[in-house]
């Protein structure tokens, strides 16, 4: 029987309305998603996301309102036979990202690139203006149906 793999992201709007993703290579795949990542026994939602915040982009937040838990079955695109669930906090930086940010999808440095070769595994961030966000932006089937939501709900 599979496994439960409950995952946390952070839906974050800069002040010039646009939104916060992230490109990643994992194992050869090209994946455009949101901040976050997996909860860790005894770890809360928000401390859950708050903590990937801090260790993917050194960044501190606070962690607003819930907007959506996975309510149907997504199984896991890495491991086969695991259903992920995925819940999303709208959030807010508390202080400047200091980050690099990339302008255009997959754009990984030097750095990047070799912590990809030792890890399999890298990530850049980048903003998508709100004129040009859309589900396609993402690729995650859940991220879509955010995308969606939050499209429909600024309406």
């Amino acid at each position: 029987m599979g496994q439960l793999n409950l995952r946390v992201y952070g839906i974050l709007i800069n002040e010039q309305n646009q939104l916060l993703v992230t490109d990643e290579l994992i194992r050869g795949m090209r994946i455009t998603k949101f901040p976050g990542g997996g909860l860790e026994f005894g770890e809360g939602t928000r401390n859950c996301l708050a903590r990937e915040f801090m260790e993917e982009m050194n960044l501190k937040v606070e962690v607003l309102e819930h907007l959506y838990t996975t309510d149907f079955f997504q199984e896991s695109a890495f491991r086969p036979g695991d259903q992920i669930i995925s819940i999303y906090y709208k959030v807010r930086a508390l202080e400047p990202i200091k980050v690099r940010i990339s302008t255009t999808p997959f754009d990984f440095d030097a750095d990047q690139m070799k912590l990809y070769e030792e890890r399999r595994e890298t990530e850049s961030f980048r903003f998508i203006d709100w004129a040009e966000l859309s589900d396609e932006c993402l690729t995650l089937p859940i991220d879509k149906l955010v995308v969606r939501q939050i499209i429909d709900h600024s309406r």
